[in-house]
């Protein structure tokens, strides 16, 4: 839980240093959570990588769906500004092309932090902490004597729901936990999840870069 806790902390961070904080310390919390990932390894042995056909179609799948259904849904910052929680603005936007227009390399810098922070970082932390952790202690306290392969409706949904309101985007994070939570219990490993939302999180990536859809950031 600790890795996980600490980048979420540092997330939390993120725009209440001034403007151009949101890019420091992504910067920053990239360098962090590696150094937990490599620091957590030899105790977490279900933290591995794993490469099969099956995590590769997931991965292109769910970058298809979040990026598919995008418009047919109010994202979570206008839910919560309708209910006047937040108050969402455009400047809210995660672009450093425009934050630091002139000083192109700088706003580059960033754009490849968080397409190799999400890509490599982000997975590990986030499917060990919610496919690992947390739809097992859901089942049962004594989680690690839950196998992997379990299935079970309520902590299904319920980890789905919570992974799903941790983004923007909560519909797709939500449909999005269903297919890497169904993945875990296929393939009875945390492996293939983890490079299932690697592949998601780079194509997203590239999509965003490409597009200029900084509001998926």
């Amino acid at each position: 839980m600790a890795p996980f806790a600490i980048f979420i902390a540092l997330t939390f961070c993120q725009g209440k240093l001034g403007p151009a904080s949101p890019y420091w310390i992504y910067l920053a919390k990239t360098g962090v959570g590696a150094w937990l990932i490599w620091a957590m390894r030899p105790s977490v042995r279900e933290m591995r990588w794993a490469f099969s056909w099956e995590a590769a179609v997931v991965g292109v799948g769910v970058f298809v769906m979040w990026v598919g259904i995008d418009g047919i849904y109010p994202p979570l910052d206008q839910v919560l500004a309708r209910l006047g929680l937040v108050k969402a603005t455009e400047a809210d936007l995660w672009d450093p092309l425009r934050q630091f227009g002139n000083d192109r390399a700088l706003a580059w810098t960033f754009i490849g932090a968080r397409i190799l922070g999400s890509s490599l970082v982000v997975p590990p932390l986030e499917e060990v902490f919610f496919r690992s952790f947390f739809y097992r202690y859901v089942s049962k306290v004594d989680f690690l004597s839950v196998p992997l392969a379990t299935f079970s409706w309520g902590p299904f949904l319920l980890t789905a729901t919570i992974f799903g309101l941790d983004h923007n985007q909560w519909l797709a994070g939500i449909f999005c936990a269903f297919a890497y939570q169904g993945l875990v219990c296929w393939k009875k490993r945390l492996g293939d999840a983890i490079t299932a939302h690697a592949i998601t999180n780079f194509l997203l990536g590239a999509w965003v870069v490409w597009k200029g859809a900084w509001h998926f950031w």
